[in-house]
Formats: structure tokens, sequence, C-alpha cells
């Protein structure tokens, strides 16, 4: 899914607010989901990287103000920074879905990362024109974790130590088993 055209009117980002807060609600959504989606897009509405950053700086102040909740602070903080990449995840690379997990943190927080999908899917479904429609990156991302998950990363830590690898180098090695179990998916 696109991002929504830049300059948004205040107008049509109130409405779009309302969207997203009405389908949260609708779904069922958790507290902390329901705050993501309420601080998702502070600022302007450009999906240029200095607008997303001071979109993220403005969350951080909100947060910091009003004493936000850890696990709602932290969902929000993740749903800001990665809902344009998770909107547009159809037509990112095998490596390029693995490097988005990994920053969403989702092999250690799986079901946050749930919460994150969620809160996009709002976003998407709280645009004109998409409200009923599906939101196939919410699922494609969740089979790609799971695809990703299925790694044995014991195993393959255990053989690169036994060559003699460390560190980054496990890491690395790792992440590629990942790559190529997201791409194994299509």
């Amino acid at each position: 899914m696109a991002r929504p055209a830049p300059h948004y009117s205040a107008l049509d980002a109130g409405v779009h607010l309302m969207r997203v807060l009405d389908t949260s609600a609708q779904l069922g959504a958790p507290v902390a989901v329901r705050f993501a989606c309420l601080v998702h897009d502070l600022g302007d509405e450009t999906a240029s990287v200095e607008a997303r950053e001071r979109s993220i700086q403005s969350l951080r102040a909100v947060c910091a103000r009003l004493r936000v909740p850890t696990d709602c602070r932290e969902l929000a903080g993740v749903v800001a920074r990665e809902q344009g990449p998770i909107h547009g995840s159809g037509e990112l690379s095998a490596q390029a879905v693995v490097r988005l997990l990994e920053r969403c943190d989702a092999f250690r927080k799986p079901a946050r990362f749930a919460d994150v999908l969620l809160a996009c899917e709002c976003d998407a479904r709280g645009r004109p024109g998409f409200g009923h429609g599906a939101y196939p990156q919410r699922q494609r991302l969740l089979d790609a974790l799971a695809a990703a998950q299925q790694v044995a990363t014991d195993a393959i830590a255990q053989r690169a130590r036994s060559g003699g690898a460390s560190g980054p180098e496990i890491g690395e090695m790792i992440h590629q088993a990942r790559v190529a179990a997201v791409a194994a998916m299509a």
C-alpha cells in the first residue's frame, strides 16, 4: 500500500485518525495497539526520512510528558518507525523482509510484532477506500516470521563455532539462513 499523498490537510488527517481508532476498536485491539494507532503519525504526513524522524521525536516527547507505560511506548515507536516498510512489504526482497523483522525485534517479541501489524492494518483501513479491504501484508509478514523462526539457530551456531566462527560471523550465518527460509516461501 502506498503512503498517503504529502500535505494531508488537517481535516483529512483528523478524519483518518478517527477511522484508524474506530477500526482498532472494531477489531478489539488491546490498549497498546490503540495507543499506537492514536500516535502513529505525529507531525506532517510526508514519507521523507526527516519527517519520520520528527514524528518519532514528537512521539518520544508525548510519551515522556504523559508517562506512557513502556509496552505502549515501545509498540508505538515500532509502528511509527516501521509502518512505511510494513505497508510496502509486498515489494520487499527476502533480505529486506528479514531486516524488517530484525528491526521490529520480531524474533524475540513475536506477540508485539503481531500487535505492530494489527496497528498497521488499522492505519491502512483508515484510508479512504480501504475500510473493509484485505491487508495481505499482515499475514505475509506473519508467515515470513514463522518461516524464519523455523531456522535451527542453535545448530547453525554450533556448526559455526566448530568451524572457528564467532560473534558477528555467527549472526550473519543465522541471518542468511533466515533469508533463505523466507525466500523459500515464495
